[in-house]
């Protein structure tokens, strides 16, 4: 035991243990200098082996080993050897290095010091990956046919159905060669069913997205009646879908409820889904009662305002008012499960907090908190307007009803909504009355319910042209919203009927500010510069307000108003081709683009023009005029009667048409027609001094007795029209000798002349066609109030 060293406490007995010799380093070869030159030069060679005596003698050797171990014991006669010869060899190491500048090259091979093997050359290449191998070939088209469904799906996201059925199809075809291939090398039971699966279920999509129902559904039954396809069942929804598409109504029933009997009752949501569709498709067939059904079993299970929405809509089908009202309070407490909007307001204490509310004030979830609420409060409105006519003796009691409950709701904010389209529904229904009555019971309701009012009164005494009372009303509806855009273009409006539109400018301009796409407001900025003659500007307004509405006729109307103002008829044409592309029996536009025609000198095409207006409106008389005059300078009287007799039905008392139709018979040679319209005008118009003078000449040329009788009154009308032009004549000299007695130009007198009170006298609004837009305030599907327009009496004819 005197030569057990036992380790101490204070020892680390893992001491030594990482450690690291440089030397052993092999990675840093490349770097280590004095290797380098050991291999570049003599260094590096091998000595021939020689004898051992010639460097050391025996006695040298066995001086150098040890006698005893380091822990002082004995040392083994193997232990001995052992480090006998390691020290032998250390010591020969050294000797080659120390004597071999003198040693001969070495005579064997393989003598070289070359430990990175660099004399071997550079590796040999991979060998090249054969093709043609069955397991290659099998590879290659599995991975195609995956390619070709990410391609078919990408390409449906892009809108390109054609494209997406056609990469669908062409998947299917290397699906199938994939499989006889995999038959045909044995390998039968490696065939991968996913893969199968997600062909045939991406090609019949395609074909349902391409309305290729009768594939789809074929596609759909092969996946369906396939064993090896788990859970395919419920792939007969999509089939029911198809169904449903199809109006075929009773096979989607039957193929949703085989799918609702596949679905467990672990997966409720599915299952309330389908419930959803299997009601919509009763509803479709008529069947109320079983919709009822299926739409109270989900109201009950798991309730959403859809299907409360649907169920309030089969009541109403079926006329149960006590069921009605049950529905709509069902709705109202439907839990939408969004937050609070108080954590949408930022704090003015805590900035990290404030930059917290900041980044998720318009993030994706409160995005779909406010379409949810929104959508329910479309739901709730509609709800109201239907049921309050059906629920109550009279519609105000019951729309009162629905108010109430509202109030007593989560949705205590739609109350007053609510109150503003009952006023609505009254001014719809032409009760002018009562809708100014409930709108002027917000006059004292906070800021927001009050412009709404404010606004829509505005409008109502605009619309009975009582401008002072609708200035007065868009100005209260202003200062309780001074950013309300429907007020300031109703206060433009008043502006405009007065005539000054300056001031209607600068509210149309405040409005756009507000809401850059009021298209209203953009609208009547345009009609404000056309009167101010910046036609320039207004042509530029009404381009922006095409590219907002691009299908809207009046704004194309106005357009092409603008460029035949602005002399350019080639323009005004095409924008008139568009509106007629948009409003093809619009008689105005027609008759409008006969008139540039016929102005450009192309009377045929004006005469197709003007056609189509006369036979969708054959009752405008300049085109009546038009179209006769026509005939006639084209020699084709007997086509122009027609008009001219439509024109004396319109106009009976002017003498003007049965003279044209007389006229035509004549010149087209029929004397005897001609002569007994003359004698049938000279009968309603005696005195007409025209019809007498043509009587006398064709009772001259066809020798006729009469011929003296005409002449002898057509004297006499002759002569009592000179007495009656003498009369005026006198009476004229009369009048200037008076008014040379008034008082001259530079007197006061003057600016109460005819003259003045005649010019003072001019239309306010002007041609039809540039009547401005009125808004109007209103609460319908949507949750903000939007622009109500005046209607089709305002718009360009």
């Amino acid at each position: 035991m005197e030569n057990v060293h036992l380790v101490e406490d204070e020892d680390d007995i893992y001491s030594g243990y990482n450690d690291y010799n440089a030397t052993f380093d092999s990675e840093e070869l490349d770097n280590d200098e004095g290797f380098q030159q050991a291999v570049r030069t003599s260094h590096g060679r091998r000595p021939p082996v020689r004898s051992l005596q010639s460097n050391y003698s025996q006695y040298d050797i066995m001086a150098r080993i040890p006698l005893a171990s380091s822990l002082g014991r004995p040392v083994t006669g193997a232990i001995q050897v052992r480090e006998t010869l390691t020290f032998f060899l250390c010591n020969l190491c050294l000797s080659f290095i120390h004597h071999d500048t003198d040693l001969p090259q070495p005579s064997f091979s393989g003598t070289t010091f070359d430990p990175l093997g660099q004399s071997k050359g550079p590796a040999p290449p991979l060998e090249a990956r054969n093709d043609d191998t069955p397991e290659e070939k099998i590879k290659i088209l599995e991975k195609r046919v995956n390619e070709l469904i990410a391609e078919s799906c990408i390409a449906h996201s892009q809108g390109s159905l054609q494209l997406a059925l056609e990469k669908a199809k062409e998947a299917g075809r290397k699906e199938r060669a994939l499989v006889r291939q995999r038959e045909q090398s044995g390998n039968a039971d490696h065939i991968n069913p996913d893969l199968t699966y997600a062909v045939l279920f991406n090609l019949a999509n395609q074909y349902a997205n391409n309305d290729m129902y009768p594939e789809a559904l074929n596609t759909y039954q092969v996946i369906v009646k396939n064993k090896m396809f788990t859970n395919a069942g419920r792939l007969k929804v999509n089939m029911a879908n198809i169904y449903f598409k199809q109006k075929n109504y009773p096979k989607a029933i039957k193929f949703y409820r085989m799918a609702l009997d596949q679905i467990s009752n672990a997966h409720k949501e599915t299952r309330i889904k389908i419930l959803q569709n299997i009601g919509v498709v009763f509803v479709r067939m008529g069947q109320y009662s079983d919709a009822v059904t299926s739409f109270e079993h989900i109201m009950s299970e798991s309730p959403n305002v859809r299907t409360g929405f649907n169920l309030i809509l089969c009541y109403y089908a079926t006329g149960d008012r006590d069921r009605m009202k049950k529905a709509f309070q069902k709705l109202i407490a439907v839990p939408l499960g969004i937050g609070e909007e108080d954590k949408y307001i930022p704090t003015n204490d805590d900035t990290h907090a404030n930059l917290v509310t900041e980044a998720i004030k318009n993030d994706k979830l409160h995005q779909m908190e406010r379409e949810r609420k929104s959508l329910a409060e479309k739901f709730i409105m509609t709800s109201a307007k239907l049921i309050a006519p059906a629920i109550e003796s009279s519609f105000a009691a019951g729309f009162d009803w629905c108010v109430d409950m509202v109030k007593s709701s989560q949705y205590v904010e739609l109350a007053n909504d609510l109150e503003i389209n009952k006023a609505i529904t009254y001014l719809r229904q032409k009760d002018f009355k009562q809708a100014v009555e409930s709108l002027k019971m917000f006059e004292k309701k906070d800021s927001r319910v009050k412009s709404a009012a404010a606004t829509n009164l505005s409008f109502l005494y605009f619309l009975e042209k009582d401008y002072e009372q609708a200035d007065r009303y868009a100005d209260l509806a202003m200062s309780a919203d001074r950013y309300n855009p429907a007020a300031l273009i109703n206060k433009g409006n008043t502006c405009f009927v007065r005539q000054d539109y300056d001031k209607a400018e600068e509210f149309y301009r405040e409005a756009l500010r507000n809401d850059s796409s009021c298209t209203e407001a953009l609208y009547n900025l345009g009609l404000t510069y056309k009167r101010l003659n910046r036609l320039e500007e207004a042509l530029d307004g009404f381009l922006k307000l095409h590219a907002i509405l691009r299908n809207s006729s009046q704004v194309m109307f106005q357009l092409a108003h603008l460029y035949e103002l602005l002399d350019d008829p080639q323009q005004a044409m095409d924008w008139l081709m568009q509106l007629i592309s948009v409003t093809p029996t619009d008689p105005q536009v027609l008759a409008k683009l006969g008139g540039l025609h016929d102005l450009e000198g192309d009377k045929p095409q004006a005469l197709q023009y003007y056609s189509e207006s006369f036979r969708h409106f054959p009752s405008n008389m300049a085109v009546i005029e038009w179209l006769g005059a026509y005939y006639i300078e084209t020699q084709f009287c007997e086509k122009a009667i027609q008009y001219f007799e439509r024109a004396m039905l319109i106009q009976p008392t002017q003498v003007k048409w049965q003279l044209m139709v007389a006229s035509c018979y004549r010149r087209s040679g029929n004397y005897q027609q001609a002569l007994e319209t003359y004698k049938d005008i000279h009968r309603k118009f005696p005195e007409n001094i025209e019809c007498l003078r043509f009587l006398v000449r064709l009772c001259t040329d066809m020798g006729m007795k009469e011929v003296q009788e005409y002449a002898t009154k057509m004297k006499k009308v002759e002569k009592m029209k000179e007495i009656r032009e003498q009369g005026n004549s006198s009476r004229g000299d009369r009048l200037s000798t008076k008014l040379k007695s008034l008082p001259g130009s530079n007197e006061p007198y003057e600016s109460s002349g005819q003259r003045d009170l005649d010019a003072s006298y001019v239309d306010p609004l002007g041609p039809q066609t540039e009547r401005p837009k009125t808004a109007a305030k209103k609460r319908g599907d949507e949750s903000d109030f939007a622009d109500e327009e005046l209607g089709d009496d305002l718009l360009p004819e």
